[in-house]
């Protein structure tokens, strides 16, 4: 579902609203606060984006966990949510998947409790997930201040290469490394993004790396502004891209942005369409204080400083 579907669903609706609910619908996750800790509640399911049924669970649990990193919690629970077609495919798939996403539950510090099965046409599998952290340390979407410096902490260019292993048309190496770096857990970036006192925080999937921008910033009385070239990009996914692997996420993704995000007027419509591409388990967007540079620096874990945060009216300035 694309950010304008969503949009439109959620903008009929008369939210709860609740004295110790700090976060809901609208950030990467809820947070329901009692006796000072925060209960961080997320759900994510997705369709295969490998063949293999262990590494799909593995990834299908990193992905789910990763809006709980994003909130700057600690996933303790999950709960196992599984459509699956009895009728065509072997029940040992969908044991090798659970048993894919209860390891990498069980390496991100939870453990599966449960879950919900039901008979469904193809396969989808994904988690509810259950975190805790502190109160006075969540991270949200919204926050960023003028003088941030915008990090992202893992290359885009996934949903280029799951589509082409789709259409039969990625190498194995190229999928080999999509897979690596859909299996790295947020773990570590958001323990870094709260050493650095991050003013805000999302998780980059469905909506793609402007899209998540985009909710970083909008409503809010800054810009972002993005250097196209410093935004790393898996390699593999140029070649899928110019072998015409494009998701239909990505220009849905783009559709929705063309009135809320200025391109240069030099920016590739390739390039733009890979800052539109929908990621699985993709890294960290954060904003943080210029002098927290160092720190996240010296902490060693993988990220590219891609722009800045500047006073504006919440819209995202894209340069070549």
């Amino acid at each position: 579902m694309g950010p304008a579907d969503l949009e439109d669903i959620l903008s009929g609706l008369s939210l709860p609203v609740h004295p110790n609910l700090i976060v809901g619908p609208g950030d990467d996750a809820g947070v329901f606060v009692r006796n000072g800790i925060a209960l961080i509640e997320t759900v994510d399911v997705i369709a295969p984006v490998v063949d293999d049924p262990y590494t799909f669970g593995a990834i299908s649990a990193t992905n789910a966990i990763s809006d709980v990193f994003a909130m700057g919690g600690s996933p303790i629970t999950a709960l196992a949510v599984a459509g699956f077609p009895l009728c065509s495919c072997s029940p040992s798939i969908l044991t090798d998947i659970i048993r894919g996403a209860a390891d990498t539950l069980r390496e991100a510090g939870a453990v599966l409790t449960g879950g919900h099965s039901f008979d469904n046409a193809e396969i989808k599998f994904g988690l509810a997930v259950t975190g805790i952290g502190n109160a006075d340390r969540i991270l949200q979407v919204s926050g960023a201040q003028p003088g941030n410096l915008l990090v992202l902490t893992k290359p885009i260019g996934i949903g280029m290469i799951t589509t082409a292993l789709k259409g039969g048309k990625a190498r194995p190496e190229e999928i080999d490394e999509a897979v690596r770096w859909m299996l790295t857990l947020n773990r570590e970036a958001s323990e870094q993004a709260l050493a650095v006192r991050a003013t805000a925080c999302t998780d980059v999937t469905g909506f793609g790396l402007l899209g998540h921008a985009h909710t970083m910033a909008r409503r809010q009385p800054i810009d972002f502004e993005i250097l196209a070239g410093t935004v790393p990009v898996l390699p593999a996914a140029w070649r899928c891209l110019d072998a015409g692997m494009s998701p239909e996420g990505a220009y849905k993704n783009l559709e929705y942005l063309k009135s809320r995000v200025d391109f240069d007027a030099t920016l590739s419509d390739e390039m733009k369409l890979m800052l539109a591409d929908p990621q699985t388990s993709g890294g960290l967007l954060i904003a943080l204080p210029e002098e927290g540079l160092p720190s996240l620096q010296q902490s060693g874990i993988s990220h590219a400083v891609i722009g800045k945060v500047v006073a504006g009216s919440g819209r995202i300035r894209v340069k070549a």
